[in-house]
């Protein structure tokens, strides 16, 4: 069985890797990107420790898993609206560069 500690620092490290992505891309889709991987990096982290709640004899993960699932949910959403609003721009604008991007107006 692998230690809990081990799937934090793997969440720890995907989330780090996430926020730099976040910060230094200028493709809108990278940041998308980067976005979802802080989300999975949280994911990872709740079924984690959920895992190790139910192997106390606490309460079952279910829980966990259930959280894990609605924030796949809430994910998705946002991928679908960020999408649609990016394929806009790119419409109107021909570039999908965040700086270039500061000015709401189309």
């Amino acid at each position: 069985m692998v230690p809990t500690a081990y799937y934090i620092a793997l969440s720890a490290l995907l989330l780090t890797l996430g926020s730099i992505g976040v910060l230094t891309r200028r493709s809108a889709i990278l940041v998308f990107l980067s976005v979802e991987l802080m989300l999975n990096a949280a994911n990872l982290a709740i079924v984690a420790f959920a895992r190790q709640w139910s192997a106390s004899g606490a309460e079952p993960a279910l829980s966990g898993q259930a959280a894990v699932f609605i924030i796949l949910a809430i994910a998705a959403a946002e991928v679908a609206v960020g999408l649609g609003i990016l394929v806009t721009i790119f419409r109107n604008r021909l570039s999908t560069d965040v700086d270039e991007l500061s000015e709401v107006r189309l």
